[in-house]
Parts: structure tokens; sequence; C-alpha cells
């Protein structure tokens, strides 16, 4: 199982949110490169990079500072938040970004993931699924759809996608620890996809549950941030 520490960026910060709430937030770095660099210098190999401004504003907000991110650290890379275009998807592939995720438009515009995937392949495109009470949230998490989570993953996986990260958004930023039910259903519903673990992660124990359920990744913030989990622990996981 591979692990992917979390950089979620707002107005130029390594922040941490509570529940997805864009008023609980933390800074935990306000130095988005020195971030990224300590993960690096521990020997992490891949990071998990979101535009939260990009989330809202429906763009690449923070396009400059993650390009610099990448270069800098030369860190594998993943990135959500704002991801409406093809032209966007293909900007952050040119600068090196190794995963795109493509989160509210699997749900509004499902033919949208399926040129994505024709034109860049299902390596590099990833369907974020962020969900309240099972149901799909939207726009940074401000709505909610009337689709749930393992109907959206499974007409995604029929449509070629290999690669989901899942988040119960009522987990997310709580340390209450990950929603295990959930991560059981997608993976036994799933044929082909892997599913990457994100929201609620409290301790090195959430880590070693996962991994028996049988989840490609996942991805660690808070837990990391409030010194729960160390580098090193994460490390030992194949960061």
């Amino acid at each position: 199982m591979q692990i992917l520490p979390a950089i979620d960026i707002k107005d130029g910060q390594a922040v941490r949110l509570f529940k997805g709430d864009f008023q609980q937030k933390t800074v935990v770095n306000p130095d988005v490169i020195d971030q990224a660099k300590q993960f690096a210098q521990a020997g992490i190999q891949f990071i998990h990079v979101v535009d939260l401004d990009g989330a809202l504003d429906g763009k690449a907000t923070n396009r400059e500072l993650i390009a610099r991110l990448k270069e800098v650290t030369g860190l594998g890379v993943e990135v959500g938040g704002g991801i409406r275009t093809l032209e966007q998807i293909e900007d952050y592939l040119s600068l090196g970004i190794d995963r795109v995720i493509i989160g509210s438009m699997a749900v509004k515009a499902p033919a949208f993931v399926q040129e994505a995937l024709s034109r860049f392949g299902s390596d590099k495109i990833v369907v974020g699924i962020d969900a309240k009470d099972g149901w799909v949230a939207t726009e940074g998490w401000l709505e909610t759809s009337n689709v749930d989570y393992i109907s959206l993953a499974k007409a995604m996986e029929k449509m070629g996608v290999t690669l989901f990260v899942y988040t119960d958004v009522d987990r997310d930023g709580t340390l209450m620890g990950p929603n295990i039910e959930h991560y059981e259903r997608l993976v036994s519903e799933l044929k082909i996809a892997k599913v990457i673990a994100s929201g609620g992660i409290s301790q090195v124990q959430d880590l070693v549950r996962l991994q028996a359920i049988g989840v490609a990744g996942t991805i660690v913030g808070k837990a990391y941030y409030n010194g729960n989990i160390s580098l090193e622990e994460l490390k030992a996981f194949g960061g």
C-alpha cells in the first residue's frame, strides 16, 4: 500500500480543513515548497496535492506554486481541485504532474471523464469521489448530489477509470478513523479499478486495517501534521 502525504493549498499556504469546511482552516506550514521538501527528504515517493482555491474558483488557481513544487522536489504528484477542462489537465501533465484528479465533473459531465481518458490515458486520470453519508459531494464539497458513491464508481470503472480517490467528507480532518465499511464495499464492488483511501486517518492501526482491506494507497493529512503518525511510520508502508 502506498502512502501519500497530503498538501492542501489555500491562499498559497499548506492548510488542513475540518470536514471540508473552509471556515475551519488551520495553517500547517505557510511555505508549501518547504513542506514538500520535508516529505522528499524523508524518502516519501508520492504526494497528494489539492488546490482548495481552485476547487472554489473552478480553475487552476495555484498552478504556478504546484509547478514549482514539482520542479524543486521531483516527487510523484497527483493534483486535484478545480479541474474543469481538458486544457487544464494537459497543462498540468506538461509540467510533469503525474496524475490529475477529476472530481465534480465526474458527476456533472461524465463525458468529460471519457474524453480525458481517451486523450491522456487511465494512468494519468484519477476520479475523486467525495461523499457525505454516501452521497457524492461536489464544488469543493459545498453541494451534495443525488448520486451514491458506489454507483458513480461502477459507472466510471465501466468507462475505463482504473484509480479512484475516495473521501468520506464527514471523516476528513476529524481523526475519527476511516470509514472502513465504505472502503470494504468499494474494493469488493470494483472489478479492476484500485482505490486510494482518504479521510479520518488517526493512527498507524488505521493504515494497517486499510492495507488489510486491499486499498492501493492511503492519503494522510492531519494525522501527520498533528504528530499522531511520524514520517518514519509513513515511510514504513512504502510512502
